[in-house]
């Protein structure tokens, strides 16, 4: 599986869970987004509607279609979408992400020691590749050795 770590410096959450979330559906993927944020679910929530050409069709947990959301908000990694590819936008490293296909941990200054830390643990893990990506001042994503 693959653990993707997402330096936040340039652009928040909110702004690159609808990139990440993109992409995933392009991949033919379903999406489980978690924070325990509700303010930045929030946020997130209502990136994802912008636009009218370009909205990403989600829903919040706990609703009564949840099975049926191409991209799931929770609180929690329970993927009731069918989800195999998880964003852990509030920077908190959930260890229910290794049964996922694919994990993206969001981070920023306040969490970049957590993410460090989780680095670390999944160092050397049998079957993780872990991968860094940084923002340059453009705002394009580059990955960092």
């Amino acid at each position: 599986m693959k653990v993707d770590f997402y330096q936040l410096s340039r652009d928040p959450a909110e702004k690159v869970v609808p990139l990440l979330a993109r992409n995933t559906l392009k991949a033919g993927e379903r999406l489980l987004v978690v924070s325990a944020d509700d303010e930045l679910t929030g946020k997130i929530s209502a990136r994802l509607w912008e636009g009218a050409e370009s909205f990403l069709a989600h829903g919040l947990s706990g609703g009564p279609h949840d099975a049926r959301q191409p991209i799931l908000l929770a609180d929690v990694p329970q993927p009731a979408n069918g989800a195999r590819f998880i964003v852990m936008a509030d920077g908190v490293w959930q260890e229910a992400a290794l049964g996922f296909e694919r994990a993206f941990l969001l981070f920023d200054g306040a969490t970049i020691e957590d993410a460090r830390a989780t680095w670390r643990t999944l160092d050397g893990r049998d079957g993780v590749e872990r991968r860094y990506w940084r923002q340059d001042d453009a705002g394009k994503w580059e990955q960092a050795a």
